[in-house]
């Protein structure tokens, strides 16, 4: 496989990812800000969204004063975001019809329609049930997406490029709402454990779709250390760090197979993905939730790069 055709099936795979995220990471917010200020919701709530979404940075450039409405606009439609529902899907549309026949009718399809339904919500956000009917458009279409690929595409490189792009993007995420979470959001005078710190937890657990899955694996109210176990070391939640490292050495491998060689790629997400079988949450917490974090984020991102060095340069 061409190297430009492995990278436009990697950054399709990234963006319906990022889209799904931002999609849901702006529910979550909503739900958040929505509180009494009292309690911990405010137009604050935003800042946490946009260092999440990694874009803080440039909504500062564009805007000097945060608001509700702004946020929601650069998040959700704003062509100046790159990481915008509305340029994410854009993005993936224009790297899927580069490599249209690499994908089964399906898959270019649900991509197609994505971007089409999103050209209906236009450049401006209206009604305040504009946003909700959007966040569940792209959430649709992200799971239409995943469906199509699954069902119907051949496991061979263009679906392991396109899974591997949307694993690594999955794990920066969830890395990105855990160090959120525990550095932004709950305020200093606030406990922790406290009725604040349990429905912030639980909103994070709704915003990758966790709750029911915590519920299960734990039978317990929702703790600080129980969630980020599951979304660091538990192997059978799908957005986990563990799960998302096994599957991308996993996808790697199979690449590997068929190229009859393995690279530094493969060295470094094997390497990651054994570092999760060791790892204990009472050590995790001992050392520093955000040391373990920004650490991770480190290693994810030069992850990626080995994968662009080695495939899609």
């Amino acid at each position: 496989m061409l190297s430009r055709t492995a990278g436009d099936l990697f950054w399709t795979g990234r963006y319906v990812e990022r889209a799904d995220f931002i999609a849901r990471l702006t529910d979550a917010t909503l739900r958040l800000a929505a509180l009494p200020s009292y309690y911990g919701g405010d137009v604050s709530a935003w800042t946490s969204a946009l260092v999440a979404a990694g874009v803080s940075n440039l909504y500062a450039e564009k805007y000097p004063k945060l608001s509700e409405k702004t946020a929601l606009h650069f998040l959700a439609l704003d062509p100046d975001n790159p990481s915008s529902m509305y340029n994410c899907i854009e993005r993936a549309r224009t790297n899927a019809r580069a490599v249209r026949t690499a994908l089964t009718v399906e898959v270019w399809e649900a991509i197609n329609s994505a971007w089409f339904e999103m050209q209906k919500f236009g450049p401006k956000l209206g009604a305040a049930t504009t946003i909700s009917r959007l966040v569940e458009q792209v959430k649709g279409s992200a799971l239409a997406f995943d469906g199509a690929t699954h069902r119907t595409m051949l496991r061979d490189q263009a679906y392991w490029f396109l899974r591997l792009g949307a694993v690594l993007e999955r794990a920066d995420n969830t890395a990105r709402l855990l160090e959120v979470k525990y550095n932004l959001l709950l305020p200093s005078d606030e406990p922790v454990g406290g009725s604040l710190d349990y429905f912030q937890w639980t909103t994070i657990l709704r915003t990758v779709s966790a709750l029911t899955a915590y519920r299960h694996v734990y039978s317990e109210s929702v703790k600080p250390w129980l969630v980020a176990d599951l979304l660091i070391l538990n192997k059978r939640m799908p957005r986990s760090l563990a799960a998302c490292m096994n599957d991308a050495a996993r996808y790697l491998d199979q690449l590997a197979m068929r190229s009859g060689r393995r690279g530094a790629a493969h060295r470094q997400a094997v390497a990651l993905a054994n570092r999760f079988d060791k790892g204990r949450m009472d050590q995790i917490f001992a050392s520093g939730l955000h040391e373990y974090t920004t650490a991770f984020l480190a290693d994810n991102l030069r992850l990626d790069h080995a994968i662009m060095e080695q495939y899609l340069f």
